[in-house]
């Protein structure tokens, strides 16, 4: 049996470059520190509906400035005004984080697959 343990080591094992995939594994690296008892996803929302309801609903970061921190690199944050600015023209800088939190619990969920140890590799590639 995987334990959250075992997935969350997965997870460090990732490769992550983009300053988006270090973004999606932090977020991953939270969610399975919250984890109480065995993976799920049903868990990992931690009683929200979706994801933009988890980000809305204050279970991750709350301010526009710490999510453009950790999502952009250096230049993107400069440009976005220290995330003043919204990401896109689409979203919010909390719909933003919903993304790469839906993203973080996909990687979770392949890390919690017990072939996982052979993928996590090439997930970030």
């Amino acid at each position: 049996m995987t334990t959250n343990y075992d997935i969350s080591a997965r997870i460090l094992a990732t490769k992550a470059t983009s300053a988006w995939s270090k973004a999606v594994k932090t977020y991953a690296l939270e969610l399975m520190d919250e984890l109480e008892g065995d993976f799920t996803q049903v868990k990992l929302l931690n009683g929200a509906e979706n994801w933009r309801a988890y980000s809305y609903g204050g279970c991750a970061l709350i301010y526009d400035e710490d999510i453009a921190e950790r999502v952009c690199s250096p230049s993107e944050f400069k440009r976005s005004n220290l995330g003043a600015n919204p990401p896109n023209k689409d979203e919010s800088w909390l719909d933003c984080q919903a993304r790469a939190l839906s993203q973080a619990s996909r990687l979770a969920a392949k890390c919690a697959r017990p072939e996982a140890v052979h993928l996590v590799a090439s997930i970030y590639r």
